[in-house]
């Protein structure tokens, strides 16, 4: 465990991106064999799983060969390789009910090492000054509790680059006009904005009345992320949200991100080409319905590989997300790391291998 906090800890305050190829596949497959092997020790229900399947401690496995686990399992049941009384947080997923929750149990070390990533590779792109932050969203939405919910979970983790927040939205569900114009006039250089990608397009494209502010978003850093399957409902792309919020409120830096409460702090932001880059914590594959590693751009589950995880075995997932990798040669960002897209989520609930599970 020792040599591998070593490996974590020498990518907190370097280059996100400067890992090439072939060298952090050779890291990669070495770390996510230790934590495999270290999660077997730790945890007795990820050891009978991944016994089941034929693990063999003893061997050495490539990296598309290590077991993952369902994305899903983490709502079955509790998966914790550190003792009880050290769990400080427990991260709940988005569910339709408070049972139907991912529970993602941390430590104080975890819960610090998903900071210091998560730190890494935003400051990478907005800088390392903290902003006036504008939250699309109400206060008591975001604020308070032991346990969070993904929602808070992102709020707080994205909070570290941001000060003096305002929230847009009363607690009556309005906008705060008023306090906006204040924020805008005393916000005279940069400023972030964050939000849920559909709460953010519906309330500052479709809601907001441009005649009542004092100023536009000119100097505004959108960070937002997740309810794209609303989104695509309404047949609002990636590059309409973009189009839209420029064309209304000038505002030109917008950063889509990719993560899961299941591996927070390995997070993914959209670079300029509007790929989502994996960064020297994370590693991305594409399984198809027989979760087979899928060809550069076929359609597949996202798999999701992180180095961070140490107080549960999130360090493999597959996901119930529909994406694809891209060549690099189709992007000019100068940054290594892995290039992919994400289409939504698979059509079913649950992953069952059959042929019409991909979406279109």
């Amino acid at each position: 465990m020792k040599y591998l906090n070593m490996k974590i800890n020498q990518f907190f305050h370097h280059n996100p991106y400067n890992l090439n190829v072939n060298k952090k596949f050779f890291l990669f497959t070495s770390e996510i064999n230790r934590l495999t092997k270290f999660h077997r020790l730790k945890c007795a229900e990820y050891k009978k799983i991944i016994d089941f399947f034929g693990f063999d401690k003893n061997k050495e496995y490539n990296l598309n060969e290590l077991p993952f686990l369902p994305v899903q399992i983490f709502k079955e049941i509790d998966l914790i390789s550190t003792n009880k009384k050290n769990i400080i947080k427990v991260l709940r997923s988005s569910g339709t009910t408070s049972n139907n929750t991912s529970k993602i149990h941390l430590d104080k070390k975890n819960s610090l090492d998903q900071i210091k990533a998560l730190k890494n590779i935003v400051q990478y792109h907005i800088g390392s000054k903290r902003l006036p932050m504008l939250v699309i969203d109400k206060k008591s939405s975001m604020v308070g509790q032991k346990n969070f919910d993904a929602k808070k979970a992102a709020f707080y983790g994205f909070s570290i680059f941001g000060k003096d927040f305002f929230y847009l939205i009363k607690e009556n569900g309005k906008i705060d006009y008023e306090g906006l114009n204040l924020f805008l006039d005393n916000s005279k250089n940069e400023f972030l904005i964050f939000g849920f990608t559909y709460f953010v397009y519906d309330i500052l494209f479709n809601k907001l009345n441009i005649k009542k502010l004092n100023n536009n978003f000119d100097k505004g850093i959108l960070i937002h992320g997740g309810g794209w399957k609303k989104m695509e409902k309404y047949s609002i792309t990636n590059k309409k949200f973009k189009i839209d919020l420029k064309k209304k409120l000038n505002l030109k830096k917008i950063y889509n991100y990719y993560g899961l409460v299941e591996q927070t702090g390995s997070i993914f932001l959209e670079c300029g080409c509007g790929y989502f880059v994996s960064s020297n914590f994370s590693e991305v594959m594409i399984r198809n319905e027989k979760f087979e590693i899928c060809e550069k751009s076929k359609k597949g589950f996202i798999q999701l590989i992180s180095t961070l995880p140490s107080s549960y075995p999130g360090h493999n997932i597959l996901t119930q997300d529909i994406g694809e990798i891209k060549e690099k040669k189709l992007c000019k960002c100068k940054l290594h790391g892995t290039r992919f897209v994400v289409h939504g989520r698979a059509k079913q609930a649950e992953l069952r291998g059959c042929s019409d599970t991909l979406d279109g």
